[in-house]
């Protein structure tokens, strides 16, 4: 069975983990996301993959996700979210096709 897995991706960092999931063989399929969890642009990647590979996939976007420094907050009230950098999901595909 394949999986997909839907990475959340800060913007900056989009690039190096395109290059380094190409660099290793995998395809993704990247769009534009404002708002939303992050509340902030980024990008989404779409990857499918076998399922045996799926650890690797997500510890090549771990590797290239670094969170962001501990920021002070602006009027003593940081919220957890402002410390993620990367939200990840998966889920199984039991159908792919290409029309």
């Amino acid at each position: 069975m394949k999986k997909m897995i839907m990475a959340v991706v800060p913007r900056d960092q989009a690039e190096q983990v395109l290059t380094a999931l190409v660099a290793k063989g995998y395809t993704a399929t990247v769009c534009d996301s404002r708002g939303g969890i992050m509340r902030q642009a980024q990008h989404i990647f779409f990857v499918a993959v076998p399922e045996m590979e799926t650890e690797h996939v997500l510890s090549i976007i771990r590797e290239n996700c670094r969170p962001e420094p501990p920021r002070q907050p602006l009027a003593g009230d940081q919220t957890e979210i402002d410390e993620i950098r990367t939200a990840i999901f998966t889920w199984d595909l039991e159908k792919m096709a290409l029309v």
